[in-house]
């Protein structure tokens, strides 16, 4: 089986790719920076088990190039695509009343204009596995609304829009979706965006890949009237 994850770097990515090698995926991981992924990768490769291929793409997801560029590199890399997690994401904290059209347009750029067209590319890929899965990773914002998160919540609101209609679209061909929305997580982005809430009482990176683990070791969940069940709310920013 082989997995596409974004944003593996770092965070909620880097936690699902390890649980993933776990489960015998071979692994296509797409980040910016790249000394971040190479330790990823060697501590995918240090994990005890059955050995897994991993291969690394640098990426910036805000060029919309980089979707086609990212699913070639995975499918011409490892010999397919069965699993797509979208996890890649930008956060932005302010007023809207400062919002420049150039910070709008990179968070939608990453958050979810990438996962809307890295599925597009994938979607002929997914078509010819026989265990296909999508999983994006919104977030709790894309339900509620938070002081000063107006963007980053907009962009969250869009992919969860898109990952309802996405699913419905994809379901003929027996494509299972799934989208996570956590409230808050601890990493850096969390930290950044909300210093007073104590590390402690977050939602820990490893409890989401927990998730993603329970998602592709089970079979028959993903219909379309199970999204909110899938949802993982968590710690809200309240």
């Amino acid at each position: 089986m082989i997995a596409l994850v974004t944003g593996a770097s770092r965070g909620i990515g880097k936690a699902i790719a390890i649980e993933l090698a776990k489960d015998g995926y071979d692994l296509c991981i797409v980040g910016r920076d790249t000394v971040a992924l190479e330790d990823v990768r060697k501590e995918i490769s240090a994990l005890d088990g059955a050995p897994v291929r991993v291969l690394p793409v640098a990426a910036d997801l805000s060029k919309i190039e980089s979707a086609a560029e990212i699913v070639r590199a995975a499918v011409e890399g490892l010999g397919g695509l069965d699993l797509l997690v979208n996890c890649a994401g930008l956060s932005h904290k302010g007023s809207f009343t400062t919002v420049s059209p150039e910070e709008w347009d990179r968070i939608f750029a990453v958050n979810a204009r990438a996962p809307f067209f890295i599925c597009q590319e994938a979607l002929p890929h997914l078509k010819k596995s026989e265990k296909p899965m999508v999983i994006n990773i919104a977030s709790v914002v894309g339900f509620k609304g938070y002081i000063d998160q107006s963007v980053y919540a907009s962009s969250k609101h869009a992919l969860t829009g898109f990952t309802k209609v996405f699913a419905k679209e994809v379901q003929p061909f027996g494509i299972r979706v799934h989208l996570i929305s956590p409230g808050g997580v601890a990493t850096e982005m969390v930290r950044k965006m909300r210093p007073d809430i104590a590390p402690d009482e977050l939602i820990q990176t490893e409890e989401i890949a927990e998730i993603i683990h329970f998602l592709v070791t089970r079979k028959g969940l993903g219909t379309i009237d199970q999204f909110y069940i899938r949802r993982f709310s968590g710690l809200a920013f309240d």
